[in-house]
């Protein structure tokens, strides 16, 4: 009687499944006729032949047509069908729906010991299906499926102590777990156990061990560990590099749909790494990894619209595509925004959006856009102009090692106006950034080293870092070079390097450059003695407004050395650079006006130009004032006394046609008391000078 109560139970369930499939009618008694069969042959069957039957089922892709004979042998307490008939009413396979009965089977199954319905019942607590959620419940029985070796059971206790959720966290006790579960095959885990070997999470950082756990889940077919192993060899990181190998890799994971394999294959193609380059190839992997929502995916193809690879190219699209990578937190396309809307591209340009951007991956702690929000801050670009500001990011880019921001923080410590000027501060920035290899970090500290300032006093060091940035066209680098050469400091002089290196800085627009090979080239000091190329440069140097190559490209054209003559053009640069201040061609316009050289004879005008060069303090010039006054020439009256004055001024810069004349204003008592003896001082100083005065001087080589 008891047998065949059990037969009619399974009986009334088969029915109870068959006939509420929504299927038309003859299906239904198709499902009757089943049912009848499967009557049958219970009457003979054990629970592990029922069981064995419904996980034929299972295996066939049908857990629906199961079900009954899972319920058949669950009934009678069989474990392993208790446990999958909790996984029917878990998800509806041929039972209604009803996640408490599911818990009711798996727990039934779980007293047993059975360690899959352990592990079953251990999620259901986790999660809260069918029971509250209670993770010290699901701990128990996760730690039951586990301790019989159930490997789903230990990657599940593996990422409780990875998180400490019912446990306290435990990275080393979780990478126990996972790699329990990783040594019997577990493919999720071994990703993981690559993973933390990879980051040094719970165990010793060894990339090689990482890429060893990577290959044996890669090699199961798991996506995003052949995603990963593709990384290890594009990278070269705990295997060989090998970009065929990467690729192949890549493509494994590529072809399962995930969406960094696609996107990684299509910049390989992009850019024929590991493959021929098939830019269009590249596209289309690319497009596919941006249609799940890849943020790089987005990001490259942007790139490509910018740049017109693999696609015609279109700043609009491009944009769009890294608008949609930067909301999604992508810092590099965060950056290419900030110079889109700076200078227009793709948008209409908006320096207030393109600081938005830039800001977005500043705080995010980018180098770059902490050193570029800085720019902003400093000069008031798309935000209102704020030094203190601009100097707090500047500090975090170079904190983190940007080179340029150290630059800055070492001339904004050398400069001393928006930070208290701290020469020491300034060397130990210009050090860190010269060490990276930015040059005018190493022209800076060249040039402290060779002053003494902030460091100690090093002609050796100074040179060393003077040279790196001239090498690499550092324009100031070159000039100081030069000048150490044309000095002989710390070096032997060496006019020809000098000039070398002036010619290097010059050909780059450096005026002072420019105009010190001018002076190389009129004097034959490194180079030949070649006027016209001396006026050639003198030209370009006076072309940017140097008053120095003014005045002596002035003296050449009146002179007609290296240039055709033309006083006209030489009393137009006098006079550029006289009104620069410029006392030389003061001297020299005067002297134009007192002859009437390519401008009008005006006694007027000379005398007020030669009084500006004389009050300015130019040798020359006091001469010639002193000498008007004592003969009363040039439209001033005699004056002995203003004589002596201007003549003792020229003495004092040992300007010998001053000496001489102030040696006779003392014999004759002209403007000062006789006296023999001031007469001789003044004669014997002279003699000893032994120079002579002349008119239009030409300029020194210092």
């Amino acid at each position: 009687m008891h047998e065949r109560k059990k037969v009619l139970q399974r009986l009334y369930c088969i029915c109870y499944n068959a006939v509420t499939m929504k299927r038309n009618r003859f299906i239904k008694l198709l499902a009757w006729g089943s049912m009848c069969l499967a009557c049958s042959a219970a009457l003979a069957a054990t629970p592990e032949e029922d069981y064995n039957k419904g996980m034929e089922y299972v295996n066939a892709g049908n857990p629906a047509e199961g079900a009954p004979y899972f319920q058949a042998a669950a009934e009678q307490g069989y474990a392993p069908a208790q446990s999958a008939l909790g996984v029917c009413y878990g998800n509806g396979f041929g039972v209604v729906r009803d996640e408490a009965e599911a818990v009711r089977w798996f727990r039934l199954a779980a007293e047993q010991g059975y360690a899959k319905a352990q592990h079953n019942l251990g999620r259901c607590y986790y999660v809260g299906k069918g029971v509250p959620q209670d993770y010290q419940e699901a701990l128990k029985w996760l730690r039951a499926a586990a301790d019989q070796g159930l490997d789903l059971a230990q990657g599940a206790l593996g990422d409780m102590y990875l998180v400490g959720t019912g446990v306290e966290k435990d990275e080393a006790q979780a990478m126990q777990w996972y790699l329990a579960a990783a040594e019997q095959g577990h493919t999720e885990a071994q990703f993981i156990v690559g993973f933390n070997y990879e980051q040094g999470r719970g165990v010793p950082q060894d990339i090689a061990e990482a890429a060893k756990w990577y290959r044996l889940a890669a090699e199961q077919g798991f996506a995003a560990a052949c995603y990963n192993l593709g990384v290890c060899y594009e990278y070269g990181k705990g295997v060989p590099q090998d970009a065929a190998e990467a690729v192949k890799w890549y493509r494994a994971a590529a072809e399962q749909g995930d969406a960094s394999g696609q996107g990684s294959l299509g910049v390989c193609y992009m850019n024929g790494v590991g493959v021929p380059r098939d830019e269009a190839e590249g596209i289309k992997w690319l497009q596919m990894a941006a249609e799940q929502g890849d943020t790089q995916a987005f990001y490259n193809l942007g790139a490509a619209y910018l740049l017109g690879k693999g696609v015609e190219q279109d700043d609009a699209i491009g944009v769009k595509y890294l608008l949609t990578a930067a909301e999604q937190g992508h810092e590099r396309a965060q950056l290419i925004l900030f110079d889109c809307y700076k200078e227009g591209r793709g948008v209409a340009m908006n320096e207030a959006e393109a600081y938005k951007w830039l800001d977005l991956a500043a705080e995010k702690g980018d180098p770059y856009a902490q050193y570029g929000k800085g720019i902003c801050c400093y000069f008031g670009k798309g935000v209102e102009k704020n030094i203190p500001e601009a100097i707090k990011w500047y500090r975090a880019a170079a904190e983190q090692g940007h080179a340029d921001a150290q630059y800055c923080m070492g001339a904004l410590y050398a400069k001393g106006e928006d930070l208290p000027q701290d020469y020491a501060e300034s060397a130990k920035w210009y050090r860190a950034a010269a060490e990276q290899g930015n040059a005018d970090a190493q022209a800076a500290l060249g040039t402290f080293y060779m002053n003494g300032s902030g460091v100690p006093q090093d002609a050796t060091e100074g040179i060393k870092w003077l040279r790196a940035a001239a090498e690499q066209g550092q324009v100031e680098g070159q000039f100081n070079l030069a000048l150490v050469y044309h000095h002989g400091r710390g070096v032997p002089q060496d006019y020809a390097e000098a000039a070398k290196w002036f010619r290097a800085a010059a050909e780059q627009g450096h005026v002072l450059s420019q105009f010190n090979l001018a002076v190389s080239y009129h004097h034959g000091k490194g180079v030949p003695q070649d006027y016209a190329a001396a006026a050639k440069w003198y030209r370009a140097a006076a072309e940017q407004g140097d008053a120095d190559a003014c005045n002596d490209l002035a003296v050449f054209l009146a002179e007609g050395l290296g240039v055709e003559q033309n006083e006209e053009e030489a009393a137009t640069l006098f006079r550029q650079a006289a009104e620069a201040g410029h006392s030389e061609a003061q001297y020299n316009l005067a002297h134009v006006y007192h002859f009437g050289s390519g401008v009008p004879q005006d006694d007027a005008e000379s005398f007020k130009w030669l009084q500006a060069s004389a009050e300015q303090g130019y040798a020359q010039a006091q001469y010639t004032l002193g000498h008007f006054y004592y003969h009363g020439k040039n439209g001033v009256p005699q004056d002995y006394a203003e004589a002596v004055k201007w003549y003792r001024l020229a003495a004092e810069q040992n300007f010998v046609p001053a000496l001489y004349s102030l040696s006779e204003c003392y014999e004759k008592g002209h403007g000062v008391s006789p006296s023999a003896i001031e007469a001789m001082y003044y004669l014997q100083r002279a003699t000893e000078l032994e120079t002579t005065d002349h008119v239009l001087q030409s300029p020194s080589d210092e």
